[in-house]
């Protein structure tokens, strides 16, 4: 790694090191909980503070890096009004529900975007104290040690993953999905926090990772690991992935092809 890049994942590690302090400090306490968009998406007073200190310590290194946040939004140009040549996508505390809810799966995730594509990814797992990391070219790292996606090519021995989105009607689009790739894979699972979601599928945990509707946020570092690891990941259709697009389908790679069949997610607009 250069110089450039090594301060960068420094950064990223230090910020996401003092999320999850704040993540393990209030663990089971007041979280002073609201919502947002409805009933089942969450906030808390962690997220806020998360962020706030992410942000605090990001800025303070480097003045003229934009911020784009879950809670806090940002700009997409600097203080000047410039394009962002560098841009940290961060979730405070992906997993929010998880949390409220004692249930030990949920993180912290960065990414720093430069030019418009993401070269640094940071997923730490405040509950298990597992460090997901990865440099662009670099590889894929979990606590230092490289790790790589599985080898599975059958999807009838794969085990996937999905998520939910808050909307209603993504919610019902993707239980149909799931109710009908069920009984073609060996199992599929619904931890909650996408972020670690693509982190297993590039530590081989799991095969592959399927959802609808993700944010910047939430995919950002994650998707960096996953392709750093060996995988793949797409659109429904199969195109490469943009950290806007509708559908992600994250895989070993060599379940791909057979997996987006099998999905039939093109069809899905945003």
């Amino acid at each position: 790694m250069t110089d450039e890049q090594t301060d960068f994942l420094h950064t990223a590690v230090v910020a996401a090191q003092e999320a999850a302090r704040i993540h393990r400090f209030h663990i089971g306490g007041d979280l002073d909980v609201a919502t947002k968009s409805n009933e089942t998406d969450l906030v808390t007073k962690v997220d806020k503070m998360c962020e706030q200190r992410i942000r605090d310590l990001i800025l303070e290194r480097y003045p003229h890096h934009t911020v784009l946040g879950e809670e806090m939004g940002g700009p997409g140009s600097d203080a000047q009004g410039n394009e962002a040549e560098y841009r940290w996508i961060v979730d405070p505390l992906d997993g929010t529900v998880n949390y409220a809810h004692g249930f030990p799966f949920y993180c912290v995730s960065i990414a720093l975007e430069i030019r418009g594509k993401v070269e640094v990814g940071v997923v730490l797992d405040s509950a298990h104290h597992e460090m997901f990391s990865a440099v662009r070219g670099n590889g894929a790292y979990l606590d230092g040690a490289p790790m790589r996606t599985s080898g599975e090519s059958d999807p009838a021995r794969a085990m996937l993953a999905t998520g939910f989105a808050y909307d209603p009607d993504r919610l019902v689009e993707n239980s149909h999905v799931f109710m009908r790739v069920l009984p073609h894979v060996r199992a599929i699972r619904r931890p909650g926090a996408a972020a670690l979601d693509l982190c297993y599928v590039a530590a081989g945990r799991l095969d592959a990772f399927w959802e609808i509707t993700l944010n910047a946020w939430d995919v950002a570092a994650g998707v960096l690991i996953v392709e750093e690891a060996g995988g793949r990941v797409t659109t429904g259709n199969g195109d490469p992935y943009r950290l806007d697009d509708p559908v992600l389908i994250a895989s070993n790679g060599w379940l791909h092809e057979p997996l987006v069949e099998l999905l039939a997610l093109h069809d899905i607009k945003a």
